[in-house]
């Protein structure tokens, strides 16, 4: 065997702050991660077993003299994995985190498309006003639900921009509606009819004698304008809704304005209206004036129902729209703007409220029915002026009709009606 070396033989794992001089023969020590290896070729080189002295540091026993096997050190066995651990493949997230991922993701969905609808609603509702309780009828329940729908003449609320001089006529005192219309939504899945009642229109108003049927909202407010529709055409109001000059401006402006075709240019001083013919975006103020002149209308107060109508199509449609509805900073003040727009009375509930939008909904599409009671005359004079007299034989048709809920039946009336 030849001659040991003055200096040993580093193990690669050996880290002293200096190499000790060590007598020959004699093993160099090193720390315990790596200790067995290196004892080892020492020990084959000289023959001998080396004695690992202990090392200079404040580490408990085991830890400085442990097997390399147990230690997980290298040349030992790689350290227990916990019971159920894996790695994921490549690193990446397991199929666990995933699938709760998914979950979750699933679940801000649902709340999302359930939420958001219910938070319109609320926001609307909450901004309704009430006006009391309409009184009790003396009909029977008829089917679907029969909303009456009216326009104040109240100019409460108008911006600056929007007070507009308006004509609100000289045939009674008080407050007035230039809108009186019936929605109508059926229960067995016909089409949703709303109706036009033309203000002058002659009928017997409870109490009263006989006039003009907006004379009922002047002398007794939405309790007995109810009770004079309800006696006029048979059928039960479920429920009233009513909107003044204000609430129709502010509802148009909210859902960013409408775009309306009108077929002549119309310019009438009384209405603040001055529009050049053909299609154009009208806001809230230029959408009021359209909405209530008549003065230049070669029908009168007849082209102005249709008018209302069309324009209440155009607002629902335009509320409806995905581009209002699924951008909140639009769509909550158009459902502020919406429902502080309403007077409703006191038993009109939040289902109400969601059936009445969605009946103003089914309006603005194809499959609506719209028109006016049927007249025979627009020109007898009477004490009250100037009256509308009803054509009986088709009003009638048309509210019994609504009374059995055929609201399909309306339809070719509705047909008629249409200019050409």
């Amino acid at each position: 065997m030849g001659a040991v070396p003055d200096q040993p033989q580093w193990g690669p794992a050996t880290t002293y702050r200096s190499q000790p001089q060590l007598k020959r023969g004699q093993a160099a020590a090193r720390p315990a991660a790596g200790g067995a290896a290196s004892s080892r070729s020492v020990g084959a080189r000289t023959g001998k077993v080396p004695v690992v002295p202990a090392v200079r540091s404040g580490a408990p026993r085991s830890a400085q003299a442990r097997p390399a096997g147990r230690s997980g050190g290298s040349g030992g066995q790689p350290p227990r994995r916990p019971t159920g651990a894996r790695p994921a493949p490549g690193g990446g997230m397991s199929a666990s985190r995933r699938r709760g991922l998914i979950r979750l993701g699933v679940l801000v969905l649902v709340l999302a498309v359930v939420a958001y609808p219910v938070l319109l609603g609320v926001t609307g509702y909450r901004a309704v006003d009430r006006f009391g309780a309409l009184p009790e009828s003396s009909l029977p329940d008829t089917p679907g639900r029969t909303v009456l729908l009216v326009g104040s003449d109240s100019r409460e609320g108008l911006s600056r921009d929007q007070r507009v001089e308006l004509s609100t006529g000289d045939d009674v005192e008080g407050k007035r509606t230039d809108t009186i219309m019936l929605l109508h939504r059926p229960s067995g899945g016909g089409p949703t009819v709303l109706l036009s009642i033309p203000r002058d229109s002659y009928v017997d108003i409870p109490g009263h004698d006989s006039s003009k049927i907006n004379a009922a909202y002047a002398w007794g407010g939405p309790a007995l304008l109810a009770q004079t529709v309800e006696a006029a055409t048979g059928l039960r109001v479920d429920g009233y809704a009513e909107t003044g000059l204000s609430g129709f401006a502010n509802v148009v402006d909210a859902v960013g304005g409408v775009t309306m075709c009108p077929e002549n240019a119309i310019v009438d001083p009384l209405a603040g209206l001055d529009i050049p013919a053909g299609c154009q975006e009208m806001g809230g103020p230029t959408a009021l004036g359209y909405a209530r002149t008549r003065h230049e209308d070669a029908s009168g107060d007849l082209g102005r129902a249709q008018r209302q109508r069309e324009l209440i199509s155009a607002i629902a449609a335009k509320a409806a729209s995905p581009a209002t509805l699924v951008n909140p900073f639009r769509a909550l003040p158009m459902a502020r703007a919406g429902g502080g727009a309403l007077t409703v009375d006191d038993d009109f509930g939040p289902f109400d409220l969601a059936g009445f939008a969605r009946a103003m909904r089914a309006v603005s599409g194809d499959g609506a029915v719209s028109l006016t009671v049927p007249v025979a005359d627009t020109t007898r004079r009477t004490n009250a002026g100037v009256v509308v007299d009803w054509d009986t034989e088709q009003a009638e048709a048309v509210f019994e009709a609504l009374r059995s809920d055929d609201t399909e039946a309306v339809r070719a009336i509705a047909q008629a009606q249409l200019p050409g």
